[in-house]
């Protein structure tokens, strides 16, 4: 492969990935002006999100087979095609459960993008290599949270929440555009893989007994669910508990980002020497001692606008380092199912995030308190669940190491 392709290849699959990003944040800036124009609260309006996180998990389980029935590209156009008309019904409804509906119609129509994108790193690029491109994906989609929220606050200032949801509308026509005339079909479509229910069932089944998957996906899940506890809750902590607007919280979300991007890229260099699954152990454990931190300021009431930055900062690196290697770990072991894999791991981490957002959701009073209860749960859990399946991990390589000995003796 080109340096040249190899960069093409990596805009083109961090776009998609890069779509349900955009989707989620770029129009957060503009949830007091929906909750007014709508005539709603912010709460109320923040299960919009909810709504996306519910399409995105049960999207990535109905594409994630259909990938690997039909190869990559044909869902992957009905996904955007799906995901352009959607943001036109975000952008002209007129109530607030319209807005919701159509937010999980969208979702739907994004998360084939983000099956899509994963599935073919693992058809595109060696194994030993998925970890580092996973890394550079996430420096493509970290362009979103430091992009989208800002461009969401201009935007909103200046012409009203609907034109985020216009701009969300281009950006899908121009992958569409992308993907259709250079992208390369990564997957020849397998006709001996069914679309019924029961057969559906048994593959994701298969996929989940796997521990390697079970651990590290589950750990990536819960840990990155703590992302969602503070996108969630951000635009009521800093709008209305600080008091910034629009613009601000924007520029706010762009330096925040900042540590999530470059975590990321610091581990691209830290696989050159470290092993993914020790990079995962110190940066979860790191995660967790921070949140604690967090939650004991929070209790106490200690929080500044400043501290609470520092905290964010923090914590966001942490799941820079965390994510790309346990997606990486996740998928290692499946070349058939990694369509289905990718999707499972999808809709656990999209379903741990849908759960954290109505957690976040049933909080009228603005305070920062549920958010960082968010983020030191879900931390603390991932920490838990992945020394748990280690054990399985460990026990598992034992027992295929006697049973090849018995075999050769």
């Amino acid at each position: 492969m080109s340096k040249k392709t190899y960069v093409y290849l990596i805009l083109i699959l961090g776009s998609l990935t890069a779509l349900g990003p955009f989707s989620i944040d770029m129009y957060l800036p503009g949830f007091p002006a929906i909750a007014k124009d709508l005539h709603t609260t912010a709460a109320k309006v923040s299960l919009s999100l909810s709504g996306f996180f519910i399409g995105i998990s049960v999207g990535q389980l109905l594409y994630g087979p259909l990938l690997d029935r039909f190869g990559r590209k044909k869902p992957l156009f009905i996904g955007l095609i799906i995901y352009i008309l959607a943001s036109a019904g975000c952008a002209f409804t007129e109530s607030i459960n319209g807005l919701i509906f159509m937010r999980v119609i969208q979702a739907i129509g994004s998360c084939a993008a983000a099956v899509a994108s994963i599935a073919m790193v693992r058809d595109l690029f060696p194994v030993k290599d998925n970890a580092k491109v996973f890394s550079l994906l996430l420096l493509v989609v970290g362009a979103s949270p430091m992009i989208a929220p800002t461009v969401g606050g201009y935007v909103t200032a200046a012409f009203g929440w609907q034109a985020v949801f216009i701009i969300l509308l281009g950006m899908g026509v121009a992958i569409l555009l992308a993907v259709f005339l250079w992208l390369p079909d990564s997957y020849q479509p397998d006709s001996s893989i069914s679309l019924k229910p029961k057969p559906i069932l048994l593959n994701f089944w298969k996929v989940l007994r796997e521990p390697q998957f079970y651990t590290y996906a589950f750990t990536s899940a819960i840990a990155f669910s703590g992302l969602f506890a503070y996108v969630s809750g951000s635009p009521i902590l800093f709008m209305e508990v600080f008091h910034t607007d629009e613009k601000v919280y924007g520029w706010i979300f762009a330096f925040l980002s900042v540590g999530f991007i470059g975590s990321s890229q610091v581990n691209t260099l830290l696989l050159r020497t470290y092993k993914s699954e020790k990079i995962v152990n110190i940066a979860l454990i790191s995660q967790v001692i921070i949140a604690l931190a967090f939650l004991f300021v929070a209790i106490n009431g200690w929080l500044t606008l400043s501290l609470t930055l520092v905290f964010l900062f923090l914590f966001l690196s942490c799941i820079g380092f965390t994510n790309p290697n346990a997606a990486a770990l996740s998928l290692a072991p499946f070349t058939k199912n990694a369509g289905s894999a990718s999707a499972l791991m999808g809709a656990l981490q999209m379903g741990m995030g849908t759960l954290i957002s109505v957690f976040m959701s049933q909080f009228e009073e603005p305070s920062a308190l549920p958010m960082v209860v968010g983020m030191a749960g879900s931390a603390s859990l991932a920490l838990l669940v992945l020394l748990i399946g280690r054990k399985t991990i460990t026990n598992q390589v034992e027992i295929q190491q006697d049973a090849e000995a018995t075999f050769l003796h």
